[in-house]
């Protein structure tokens, strides 16, 4: 059984959620890496060091976990602790529109047209539309594909719109497979 599971994707492909999900079927821990990466959650960046020193302290320390969120760029160090990478995509209309739903349950009103909150949405938005067209200067597929290119351990792709339990099914009949071909 894979004991090092990372999870990545763009934002609002249901890393966490898958995550938590798997969490609850499997004897693995479960870790965001927005836990590392946030001071202040979206508000203010946790040092990077520090960052590191937490996540690399959790990942040697909590065996077996799934750790998901993306760590392209500031965790690039951390590849070697993977033995297992599930990349999740979802249509961008789809991916969008679940960030606009999460956007309002997170702020409500406030993230609305003449709300607080209005532009600092509508900004993470305009980058998380990014996501299927920019380049590795953002955290976008292309920087996705570049950083698993450079992977050792294998590469589970979950893509369209897949339910989170068609997606558990899924890595469960992937690591059960695994068990009988690989150690």
């Amino acid at each position: 059984m894979k004991s090092r599971i990372h999870i990545m994707g763009a934002s609002g492909a249901g890393t966490s959620t898958l995550g938590h999900a798997l969490a609850g079927r499997l004897p693995h821990v479960h870790l965001d890496s927005d836990d590392y990466f946030w001071e202040q959650k979206f508000s203010k960046q946790s040092d990077i060091r520090e960052r590191l020193s937490r996540i690399k302290y959790d990942l040697e320390h909590q065996e077996p976990w799934i750790l998901s969120g993306a760590v392209c760029g500031w965790g690039d160090g951390l590849r070697s602790y993977f033995d297992l990478v599930i990349f999740l995509w979802i249509p961008p209309e789809l991916r969008l529109e679940r960030l606009r739903a999460r956007e309002f349950t997170r702020y409500g009103e406030q993230s609305l047209p003449g709300g607080s909150r209005y532009e600092d949405v509508q900004t993470f938005l305009e980058w998380a539309s990014l996501y299927d067209t920019a380049g590795p200067e953002v955290r976008s597929r292309k920087l996705h594909e570049d950083w698993m290119r450079e992977l050792e351990c294998p590469v589970l792709r979950l893509e369209g719109n897949l339910s989170v339990e068609e997606r558990v099914e899924t890595v469960l009949s992937y690591l059960s497979c695994e068990r009988g071909v690989r150690t």
